[in-house]
């Protein structure tokens, strides 16, 4: 595997712009779990961290808390959100070795939330690539979602994504959307 080159301040525009996906819809998971501060602190945390606020170790609890909420929420778009919040905090850990999962580890927090999105909409929520609502159409909540995020995607997010191998089509919904996301910033 080759060696990624990441610096500090990659990593902090990563975590800024995945904080800035997660927290368009923190909403949907405070709805189902009000009492449940989780995500919101994880997503604070990676913005503390972007700002130069904190150090990147206080960001591990945080994002295993996060993701933590998602396994215990009620609703599969607040599961989603918790998810996108939790992926946001662990940007900061890419590794320096080139590989798929650090390619899904960039993507996965602007992924998560098109698919909140979506769940909560109602489209594209059958999970599969062929079939699902939202599928041949580019104007599904998510993938306006998708769209927002690659118009909002900081130089650096491009940089790092430049250095790790391509995501695959995949199969289920999430995977057909993290692959146009990182088609699209790829270009």
């Amino acid at each position: 595997m080759d060696e990624v080159i990441i610096s500090e301040e990659d990593r902090r525009q990563l975590g800024a712009w995945a904080a800035d996906c997660a927290e368009r819809v923190l909403h949907l998971f405070e709805a189902d779990a009000p009492a449940d501060t989780r995500p919101r602190e994880a997503i604070e945390g990676i913005r503390s961290y972007a700002r130069g606020e904190i150090p990147r170790g206080p960001l591990r609890p945080l994002a295993h808390a996060a993701l933590a909420a998602a396994r215990e929420a009620g609703a599969p778009a607040a599961t989603a959100a918790a998810r996108a919040a939790g992926y946001a905090a662990a940007t900061p850990y890419i590794h320096a070795l080139a590989s798929p999962h650090q390619s899904n580890h960039v993507l996965a927090p602007a992924v998560q939330t098109a698919r909140a999105r979506e769940l909560a909409a109602g489209d594209g929520s059958s999970g599969s690539s062929g079939t699902g609502a939202g599928d041949g159409d580019l104007d599904s909540s998510g993938d306006l979602e998708i769209r927002r995020a690659i118009e909002h995607a900081p130089p650096a997010v491009r940089g790092i994504l430049a250095q790790l191998p391509a995501c695959g089509p995949g199969r289920s919904r999430a995977e057909v959307l993290r692959h146009r996301l990182d088609a699209a910033l790829r270009d």
